[in-house]
């Protein structure tokens, strides 16, 4: 029992952090799979940590997101902004084609171009903002660049964050586009996954509590202390990071 909670704990934990930060949470939580066949990996763990990191989110933005008359704008742009992913992960999903996306060689590449990318992107210095500067065009040029998140390594909230720096916004209102962006994307994972569900047999237990709560308190706090710290430091952290993970991937695959 208590190496079941151990292994849930720990994919929460990559799940939680990883989901928010510019390190992409789905070629950490294939890399950790692949390297530990945890027990508790399963389907509906899987969407209960999605569902944990969503409903952190949702949280986290709950004012803007209940003040529907004053955010009406903002709310519209990133549904708008939504629709490309979730056609592309849609055909992507159901034709097979994401599965055989899920492989070593394409996350140590990935990781490492793309995070060469976001340390280019930014270099920008300057200082657009949501309230004046987000619009339809730059919605959909975000949301482009977001269809890119559909393979691992790449990172959701790094392509989305690069996307928007290259647009010129600063890096706490980047970030906070990348996040607001994160809900759509995390419930269509989750609705997808939840129609795989389904077609199995369902059996609630207590891991899939731990599961929602413990990737709720992960995410909750990574997105609370990002946007701390994107206020005063850049992203050169995060891309030293993804540097010295493709160097270790490319070791182990070369």
């Amino acid at each position: 029992m208590y190496q079941n909670i151990i292994e849930v704990l720990i994919l929460s934990a990559i799940q939680g952090i990883s989901e928010f930060l510019p390190i992409s949470s789905s070629a950490h939580l294939i890399l950790v799979s692949s390297l530990y066949e945890f027990k508790s990996s399963s389907l509906l763990i899987d969407i209960s940590l999605h569902l944990g990191s969503l409903f952190a989110i949702v949280y986290f933005f709950k004012t803007e997101l209940l003040d529907v008359k004053n955010n009406k704008r903002l709310l519209g742009l990133i549904i708008l902004g939504s629709i490309p992913l979730i056609i592309f992960g849609y055909i992507l999903y159901s034709t097979g084609i994401i599965y055989s996306l899920r492989n070593i060689k394409i996350i140590a590449w990935t990781t490492l171009i793309f995070g060469i990318v976001l340390y280019i992107a930014d270099k920008n210095r300057f200082d657009k903002k949501i309230s004046s500067n987000l619009n339809f065009q730059s919605i959909l040029f975000i949301s482009i660049f977001q269809i890119l998140s559909l393979i691992p390594g790449v990172s959701r909230a790094g392509i989305t964050i690069t996307a928007a720096r290259i647009l010129r916004f600063n890096r706490f209102d980047s970030s906070k586009i990348s996040f607001l962006l994160s809900i759509p994307a995390l419930a269509g994972a989750s609705f997808l996954g939840l129609k795989d569900l389904f077609n199995q047999p369902i059996e609630f237990n207590y891991l899939v509590v731990i599961a929602i709560i413990s990737s709720f308190i992960f995410s909750f706090i990574t997105v609370k202390f990002f946007l701390i710290y994107i206020n005063r430091f850049s992203m050169n952290a995060f891309v030293i990071y993804r540097i010295i993970i493709a160097l270790i991937l490319f070791a182990l695959i070369y």
